[in-house]
């Protein structure tokens, strides 16, 4: 089947379950608690700009080839994003940086969250493996997201913590954590979305898996992978 929908390279091969990512797909650093932080510093109270900005700071993290603990590139173009006055900007990444923690990537992305009920409810099998510090899977089922098996949020087979496991994207190895909960599918008809060129589209194609990269905003145009504006779109690149 063709990639319809799908902003990359079409090819017609049939894909039967997906792995997501958390941060960016599932989940966003909580812009209810960063807005109020920036907007001494001229950042923009939205949601929406937040919402944009942690987008434009993956974009600038995948073109730095930044390494998954080097967050740098990231603050400056989020509260550049925002709209943070030039001579503070450094002031105000710093302090981004202090504040988002690991707890606070917890903001359900409302179109995510309605695109794995439809998922579910294709019968699409499911599993999350992130990079995260002991805290993810946590999270996904306190903010009524997904669990493992069933719950109040959407059935998962497997959540992979990169902590929990002691390996992270983009090691391919990260992803047999999950695998193992497919044993009926083969990778290269495994969807694995993410909003990282280096840690996610890397870690997938290394584990023999189809990357999919959530990309809003257009920030990589012309890129040789396959790219969605959101979850929205997955149904169409399933058989």
């Amino acid at each position: 089947m063709e990639t319809v929908g799908a902003r990359g390279p079409g090819e017609s091969r049939p894909f039967e379950a997906v792995l997501f990512d958390a941060g960016g797909v599932l989940v966003l650093p909580d812009p209810t608690v960063l807005a109020p932080l920036l907007v001494t510093y001229g950042g923009s109270p939205e949601i929406e700009d937040h919402r944009r900005a942690h987008y434009a700071g993956m974009a600038a993290k995948s073109r730095a080839a930044a390494s998954e603990s080097d967050w740098d590139s990231y603050n400056l173009a989020y509260v550049t994003s925002v709209g943070v006055e030039l001579e503070l900007q450094l002031l105000a990444a710093s302090l981004l940086d202090r504040t988002r923690t690991a707890e606070l990537w917890r903001w359900p992305i409302p179109e995510s969250v309605a695109a794995l009920a439809e998922l579910e409810a294709l019968g699409v099998p499911m599993s999350v493996v992130s990079n995260a510090s002991g805290q993810i899977e946590w999270v996904l089922e306190h903010m009524g997201i997904c669990q493992r098996g069933a719950g109040v949020g959407v059935n998962m087979r497997a959540i992979v913590d990169s902590h929990v496991v002691g390996v992270a994207k983009p090691d391919p190895a990260i992803f047999s954590f999950a695998l193992e909960h497919h044993p009926e599918t083969t990778s290269d008809r495994i969807l694995y979305v993410g909003d990282s060129v280096v840690m996610d589209v890397g870690g997938a194609r290394a584990a023999g898996l189809h990357p999919v990269l959530v990309d809003p905003y257009d920030d990589h145009v012309g890129a040789e992978f396959t790219r969605i504006t959101s979850l929205a779109e997955l149904p169409a690149l399933l058989r």
